[in-house]
């Protein structure tokens, strides 16, 4: 199953629920929608955590709020939320930007991986033909040839 849809772009601006979260807005959640934003997870080898940089989580740029940026696959669309939380309210409004480099890296990848499916795919084809073409040999058995003199 690939991590994003074929056309990115299309279903970002297509889709209501898209459309919805691409406005600024107060509550992701009258929308029905609850995001766990997470910074950095650490990785599939163990390594630390990163520590995410002012781009991301920015407590300097107004005081008693802070500024967040967090990318993600959202139902196989690259996306960045970007938003801002009031520190005392623990309110905030935030929107979703559609993310075309990731969105670009994304495709390659599922291109790849499609390459390479079809690539063994071809090659698991051809060994089948080539063993079927063996055991027929075999079941014609030796051939006799009679020569009258």
């Amino acid at each position: 199953m690939p991590r994003v849809v074929p056309d990115q772009r299309s279903k970002f601006e297509n889709e209501e629920f898209f459309r919805k979260l691409s406005r600024e807005c107060e509550a992701f959640v009258a929308t029905g929608t609850n995001l766990s934003l997470q910074f950095f997870p650490a990785n599939l080898h163990g390594d630390q955590r990163q520590v995410p940089t002012r781009e991301y989580v920015d407590f300097e740029r107004e005081s008693g709020r802070v500024y967040l940026k967090a990318p993600m696959i959202l139902n196989g669309v690259c996306v960045i939320w970007k938003g801002w939380i009031d520190l005392q309210r623990l309110d905030g409004m935030g929107y979703l930007e559609y993310d075309d480099e990731r969105a670009q890296h994304e495709d390659a990848l599922a291109q790849a991986a499609f390459e390479e499916a079809r690539r063994r795919t071809r090659d698991f084809e051809d060994r089948e033909r080539s063993h079927r073409e063996d055991l027929e040999v075999r079941d014609q058995g030796p051939t006799t040839i009679y020569v009258d003199y």
